[in-house]
Formats: C-alpha cells, structure tokens, sequence
C-alpha cells in the first residue's frame, strides 16, 4: 500500500494505492472511516484490481482548500465532484474503472456512475444510503431547519450526545450507528466535520430515474451488499429498487451496519473472481 495526493482548485486529495491488478477499482468509505477501510480486499481480489482508496471530504488528510463555515455552506455539485473525478482519472491514467462504495460512500459511488456511467465497469454498494438515506440524514442535511439546528448543536459535545440518544430512541440510527457517531464528536474539529459532512454533500441524493437508465444502458454490473441485522439500511430498503434492475445482485450478510470483514471479503470474491 502506498499514500498519495492529488490536489486541485478545489482540494488536497489524500488517497491509498493497493493491489496489482489491471483494473481499477475506486473506493468511497463509510463515515468517520478512511482511505483504507477496503484494504481487506486486497489479498483476494488485489491480483484483479489496483484499488484506490479515497480519503473523502473532512476525513483525515483529504482537506479544501478552504474550510470555512461559509465555504461548506455551499454545497458541492454532482458535476462539480465528476469534475474532480474526471481530473483525478487524468492524473492517475485511468481510463474505465469500477466503484465500490459503503454506507456514506455509497452516495459519491453513485454520483460518479450518474455523471460518469460511460466510464463504469462495476457498481459496488454496501449498507447503500443511497438508495434510502434515512430521517437522520434527511432531517439535517435537506432541511434547512434542521440543518440550522444540526450547525447549533455542533458547539456541544452535550448537546450532539442528546441528538444521538434521540435518533436512536426514535428509530433514526440504532445502536451501532450511535456508537460510530458518537466516536466523532469528542472535539470541536469532529464536530465541525460532522456538520460539515452532513451540509457540504447535500446535493448527493440519487437521482433514481438517471441511476436505473445509466446502469441499464451503459450495462454496469451492480452489485448490493446489506446486512441481515442492520437497522439502519436493512435489505427491505433495496426492494422497490432492485425490482426495476432485473441483472442487479443482491447479498445479505448475517451483519449489522459494520460489515466490511472476512465473511464480505468472501462474499464479493465470489463474485468478482
């Protein structure tokens, strides 16, 4: 595994190079995750695949340009983020490649297959948001009073304590998802970076009609990974779904919300392999 960067007008993108293989394969992690949360892949699939490994928006080494609360306000376009792709692809010498996405990621991995279908071999998404991101993420990020709220709160660790106690007694995130977020919060950059998450992306919502048309037309294979036991994005969320992509594939996992282990690593080998 190696560690790069790619910088543009817009961001110092820090990402992670593993694995030998011929194709590409670009990797979107979960919230409060990292560039390497797919590593795993990398003995069973890295003689198929050179994966990289993005860190995304307000995650570790991957920062803008310009951080600033007004900044963030203005969220980012889908066009603007292929762009971005679309420059970083140059760079690396990347002409066709697969995505694979998780939970949060699952929304810039289908970003890039609606602006850059063309260009999309395979369609990975796990625990996939994208297709129902959930009252949580709704409440905060599409509505402008709840997303004023959410930017109050974020000036108290107390206060986000009391938001994820209430999201999970309500039905909003269970166990696990509070126990991710709540390992977020516990300093003022954290928190900045959760509102900052939750706002900057907001334009990140699937165009269903756009996703369905391009993986039809340009023949991606998709393939959809949930987890018997998770709460937050069960199976029943792909339903409507994926009965209008009769070649799409389905797993479920014996998992909760945190799945990406051995047993997934299996499961998509065979797949893949």
């Amino acid at each position: 595994m190696t560690s790069h960067y790619f910088e543009n007008a817009l961001v110092k993108l820090h990402y992670y190079k593993f694995g030998t293989g011929a194709q590409t394969m670009l990797c979107f992690h979960g919230y409060g995750m990292h560039g390497k949360q797919f590593l795993s892949l990398e003995p069973a699939l890295g003689s198929k695949y050179t994966f990289i490994g993005f860190d995304l928006f307000f995650h570790k080494e991957t920062k803008l340009h310009n951080q600033s609360l007004s900044s963030v306000k203005k969220p980012i376009t889908k066009q603007a983020f292929a762009e971005l792709i679309t420059e970083f692809c140059a760079f690396e010498n990347i002409d066709r490649f697969s995505v694979i996405g998780y939970s949060m990621g699952s929304h810039f991995a289908t970003v890039v297959v609606e602006e850059m279908g063309n260009r999309v071999n395979e369609y990975i998404v796990a625990a996939p948001s994208s297709i129902n991101p959930g009252m949580l993420i709704r409440t905060f990020s599409k509505y402008k009073l709840g997303n004023a709220l959410l930017e109050r709160f974020t000036q108290s660790e107390k206060a986000l304590i009391n938001v994820l106690n209430f999201s999970k007694r309500v039905g909003w995130i269970d166990e696990v998802g509070r126990n991710i977020l709540y390992k977020e919060i516990d300093t003022p950059e954290l928190r900045f970076n959760l509102y900052a998450s939750f706002t900057y992306l907001r334009l990140f919502e699937t165009d269903e009609d756009k996703l369905i048309s391009t993986l039809i037309n340009q023949n991606i294979r998709s393939i959809f990974i949930f987890g018997k036991r998770d709460a937050m994005y069960p199976p029943r969320i792909g339903t409507k779904f994926l009965k209008k992509l009769p070649n799409a594939e389905a797993i479920i996992l014996d998992k909760d919300h945190e799945m990406i282990d051995k047993d997934f690593v299996a499961a998509l080998a065979g797949l893949l392999l």
